[in-house]
């Protein structure tokens, strides 16, 4: 979109671990990689930036059951359960942020990551004037949540692409509560549908 909103798209967390028979599935992730790939085949038309977001824990992270932290072992830093899922159509320069990679931090917003070379998402961001963030992936009540919040605290306009995520429903009600925050915390709610025309509108301007 070649406005001045300067928009891109954040995927975030679409990895094995978090798929099914992951070690830590959310429920119908797999459901939505038809949907997130239609998001990126579109979004890829404008030639905007496209973010994907990555948990890359150390083995020993404190984010574990083992070292006091509330989840199982999972998408430890080079392993397969670290690496996206095979099904999701990422085009060759989307730009990974990894996350979680001390073993005191959570990591779970993608503000906490940082790119291949070694940038904060954020500057990464404002060197590219970006202002505009449509948000998909996983799991609604987590890593979503958390970069979305995030992203709506230093500023930024947010769309989340509902249809193009999923949550884990740790305590039952956590998604709907999630989706809820989001949105008084001034996110919009949009589809990819919806975007998709969007984008047809803005190509044939």
């Amino acid at each position: 979109m070649k406005t001045s909103a300067h928009p891109a798209l954040l995927i975030v967390d679409v990895q094995n671990d978090f798929c099914r028979d992951g070690a830590l599935e959310v429920p119908d992730a797999d459901l939505i990689i038809p949907t997130l790939n239609r998001l990126i085949s579109s979004y890829s038309r404008l030639g905007d930036s496209i973010f994907v977001s990555r948990d890359w824990h150390p083995v020993d992270s404190k984010h574990f059951v083992e070292y006091g932290g509330i989840w199982p072992t999972h998408c430890i830093a080079g392993t397969h359960g670290a690496e996206f899922h095979r099904d999701l159509e990422l085009p060759p320069d989307a730009i990974i942020v990894s996350k979680g990679q001390s073993r005191l931090s959570d990591g779970y917003s993608a503000f906490d990551g940082h790119t291949s070379g070694g940038k904060l998402f954020q500057d990464e961001l404002d060197n590219r004037a970006i202002r505009r963030l449509y948000v998909a992936g996983l799991a609604t009540d987590y890593c979503v949540r958390h970069s979305v919040l995030d992203a709506l605290r230093t500023g930024l306009n947010v769309n989340l692409v509902t249809d193009a995520i999923a949550g884990v429903d740790r305590h039952p009600g956590d998604v709907e509560r999630a989706l809820s925050e989001m949105v008084e915390a001034g996110a919009q709610n949009t589809t990819t549908t919806e975007l998709e025309i969007e984008i047809a509108q803005i190509n044939c301007q």
